[in-house]
């Protein structure tokens, strides 16, 4: 009974995602290769000044990537220090400085990390005009920046790869908000609150006075998980029932997350003309997801410790409403797709459970990742599989009848290079300068040893990867962790785009080579064992070390 409890949403799941796979996946090929531009979209370059027809080579559209999103960072950052002036502000004040940076760069990242109680920081005007805005258009650019390297991978002799506003216009368009809005229908009519009232004076049972927040939670909600952005409109997250109010919400929030990252292999496929590619991407996808979400759930299932053990299982940090296994599958989705949203706290979870987002997120959440991050991260790591493949049978690796060179074997290097670099960085600074060190320990962490180290490598790790989730032991609203996390975010949205953008440049200026006997077949189950063993060893030879101190040690 145990096993068909924790069985049947997923195989639920992965019925609906098996349905969905080919129609929602050549829908968003049509998108981004259709001619044709909607008359919205034309009064939108009209005024903007872009001409729909003109490409760019990989340098401009990077150069649009980081102006489009610099733009949005000082906006935003405005927004925040000026909410005070804004109407519905609910009479909150401006947001200090450095966590308006921090939530800025967090939100403009796809990140949505947030240091701070949403309902008591920030206003409505700040939810709708800032948050929700940057929802759509930073998860728009990732999908723009993955489809630019596909064409780099379709085309032949070119030296563009597309137009970043084209790009940008018909991704929040034509896919990100007509679901939306689909999807904020279906969480109102579950009983997510959509509105604009205040807060408002409740008598409780007991006769005591509690303060409820209303606000447009639906709308945000649904692009928050269909964006794979994260955050959350309350404090608690997809576990506050304004925004998660039902078992089969919670089971819908997790087909939001996975629906565009899970289906884009087949765009993939459709747009290399060879739909065999998107299938080995998206078994391997696949492979990744399934392990990690069994390993999870074995893990709080079995609720190893003194304490959880006691109470006859590991349920502390966990909504009665969705139990264990609800709580694992939404957690590992989460994770893996860089969405950050959570209805159970991880830092509650057991010591070897808790490891285990954290392990998703160092994969680089690429099983399967985010909204165009996960399709782009998980193609560059082909790249590195072809390369080592080559080097077992002694052939030039040729992906898609591509030349794998130097340049490019250095390209995909750098990227897998970003964050790790990022992420231990970041940590062993919080501890090895002897200042920021007592101010991590007097101020951050409620926990020493083991554990406490847990909670910094997450959220350097939720920052670099541009998650968002956190262990909430960990009070990150200070000058440290607003600057480091807010650097780190920025880093590892936009240095990691610097290396794809160039690798689609070095691909789309090559020809099409033939197929040789010698050349590794990349749509086979062992391209995919290969795809698959790459990205853990990568994963495991970078981390575990930093592991073994950290949620290892306390486990064990």
């Amino acid at each position: 009974m145990t096993v068909l409890l924790a069985a049947l949403p997923v195989a639920a799941l992965a019925l609906i995602l098996a349905l969905l796979y080919r129609p929602v996946g050549d829908y968003t090929a049509r998108v981004f290769t259709s001619p044709k531009d909607l008359r919205i979209e034309r009064g939108f370059y009209r005024l903007v000044g872009v001409d729909p027809r003109s490409e760019q080579s990989w340098p401009a559209y990077l150069r649009a990537v980081l102006a489009f999103s610099a733009v949005g960072l000082v906006l935003l950052y405005l927004l925040q220090r000026l909410q005070h002036v804004l109407p519905h502000a609910l009479g909150l004040p401006p947001v200090p400085e450095g966590l308006a940076f921090n939530t800025a760069a967090s939100f403009v990242t796809n990140t949505n990390w947030q240091s701070y109680s949403p309902e008591l920081t920030l206003g409505y005007t700040v939810q709708f005009a800032g948050l929700a805005v940057q929802n759509f258009v930073s998860a728009s650019t990732g999908i723009a920046v993955a489809v630019a390297l596909v064409r780099g991978f379709a085309r032949r002799r070119s030296g563009t790869i597309g137009n970043f506003w084209v790009d940008l216009t018909r991704g929040t368009l034509r896919l990100l908000l007509p679901v939306s809005l689909l999807a904020a229908l279906v969480l109102v009519a579950g009983g997510v609150v959509q509105n604009l009232n205040g807060f408002t004076e409740a008598t409780t049972l007991t006769g005591a006075t509690q303060t409820v927040p209303g606000g447009p939670v639906a709308s945000q909600e649904a692009i928050k998980i269909l964006g794979t952005n994260g955050g959350g409109f309350f404090n608690a997250n997809s576990a506050h029932p304004f925004e998660n109010p039902a078992p089969w919400t919670s089971l819908f929030q997790v087909l939001l997350m996975v629906i565009i990252p899970f289906t884009l292999p087949r765009a993939f496929g459709r747009m290399v003309d060879s739909h065999r590619q998107g299938y080995a991407i998206l078994a391997a996808m696949a492979v990744l997801f399934t392990a990690s979400l069994t390993a999870l759930t074995l893990l709080e299932a079995h609720g190893a410790g003194t304490a959880p053990e006691a109470a006859g299982g590991a349920w502390e940090g966990k909504e009665q409403r969705f139990g264990v296994y609800a709580s694992t599958l939404f957690g590992s989705a989460s994770t893996l797709t860089s969405t950050g949203a959570v209805n159970s706290m991880f830092d509650s979870y057991t010591a070897l459970g808790g490891m285990m987002p954290m392990v998703n997120m160092m994969l680089g959440e690429v099983a399967p990742g985010g909204v165009g991050s996960g399709l782009y991260g998980m193609l560059v790591l082909a790249v590195l599989a072809v390369f080592v493949g080559g080097l077992l049978v002694g052939r030039t690796p040729e992906y898609l009848g591509k030349k794998l060179g130097p340049r490019e074997i250095k390209l995909a290097s750098l990227y897998i290079l970003v964050t790790p670099t990022l992420v231990l960085a970041g940590t062993a600074l919080s501890f090895a300068v002897p200042a920021v060190r007592a101010d991590v320990v007097a101020t951050s962490l409620l926990n020493t040893g083991p554990h406490g180290l847990s909670e910094v490598l997450y959220a350097f790790t939720s920052a670099s990867n541009n998650n968002g989730s956190a262990f909430a032991g960990l009070t990150a609203d200070t000058p440290w962790f607003n600057t480091a996390l807010g650097v780190a975010m920025l880093l590892g949205r936009f240095v990691p785009v610097v290396f794809v953008l160039a690798l689609a440049g070095s691909l789309a200026a090559q020809d099409r080579v033939s197929a040789t006997p010698g050349t590794l077949p990349t749509h086979r189950p062992q391209f995919v064992g290969l795809l698959v063993g790459v990205t853990v060893l990568v994963t495991a030879l970078t981390y575990f070390p930093v592991l073994a101190l950290g949620p290892l040690a306390e486990g064990l």
